[in-house]
């Protein structure tokens, strides 16, 4: 199994009724696809991400029609992850039965399974900064630990006008306000919004990944729009970042040359 460093080019056929096809050179990094409401951005965005899922598998698509080249060629695999946008809907009584009573939408039950990936990350950190001490390697020990405290820190200077700070102690997300203990389900829908969009950025651990966004702007603040794309870049520089957007905010820290309107792939 080898696993792409990035995606450099996507083929659709038929994308509306055989009247129009997509072809779309990818940037290795940052990747902005724009335009009007109903021209298909999320179409698109969908498409890419079904037919690479669930396994990552680049050589079995599961969509007829979708072709996608990677970057080493001879890649068989990629990883990669999704954010869903919308604290919505509420879950049906079935999935709300097994998992935490706190959980009442998409969002949240997005943020429950975070949960379980940052607990692993954190054991699999743990162990390889044991091994490196073990070694006698004590500036690689110190460097492995330094993503998490980052995150933390970003984090934390994200909320710091509502008073939340994350709780260093607890192996779980805990933020703590006034004295008060906060679960991330307590949260506003912007903050959920952003934890768990770097949550997730923080868990692929630095390793090449491919990260769908759809409309990522969705309840954050225009300033935590601005911040979003770096922010994603500084926790991992390796991801690639494939989203759609209609906000202006998202791409004035630089990213103008990185959109890519709906009109420019379509032949």
């Amino acid at each position: 199994m080898k696993y792409a460093t990035n995606i450099k080019q996507i083929e659709i056929d038929a994308l509306w009724s055989g009247k129009k096809h997509i072809l779309w050179t990818l940037d290795p990094h940052v990747n902005i696809l724009s335009g009007i409401n109903g021209v298909g951005k999320s179409t698109i965005l969908n498409k890419i991400f079904r037919s690479i899922c669930t396994n990552g598998d680049l050589q079995n698509h599961l969509l007829k029609g979708v072709r996608i080249m990677a970057e080493p060629e001879d890649a068989t695999h990629v990883r990669f992850d999704i954010i869903r946008s919308l604290d919505s809907p509420v879950l049906d009584n079935e999935t709300l039965s097994m998992v935490d009573t706190h959980i009442r939408s998409a969002l949240d039950f997005q943020l429950y399974h975070l949960q379980r990936k940052y607990l692993d990350y954190q054991v699999n950190i743990g162990n390889r900064i044991i091994s490196e001490l073990q070694q006698g390697h004590a500036d690689a020990a110190q460097q492995l630990s330094q993503s998490k405290a980052h995150f933390q820190d970003i984090v934390d200077d994200l909320f710091q006008e509502t008073g939340k700070k994350i709780v260093r102690t607890e192996n779980e997300i805990r933020f703590s306000q006034i004295g008060e203990i906060l679960l991330p389900y307590q949260l506003s829908s912007g903050e959920k919004q952003m934890l768990a969009i770097l949550l997730t950025v923080l868990v692929e651990d630095q390793q090449p990944y491919v990260l769908f966004m759809d409309e990522p702007e969705v309840s954050l603040h225009i300033e935590w729009q601005k911040r979003l794309i770096d922010l994603i870049m500084e926790l991992n520089p390796q991801v690639q970042i494939i989203l759609t957007t209609h906000s202006p905010a998202v791409i004035m820290n630089g990213w103008m040359d990185k959109v890519t309107e709906v009109s420019e792939i379509t032949i």
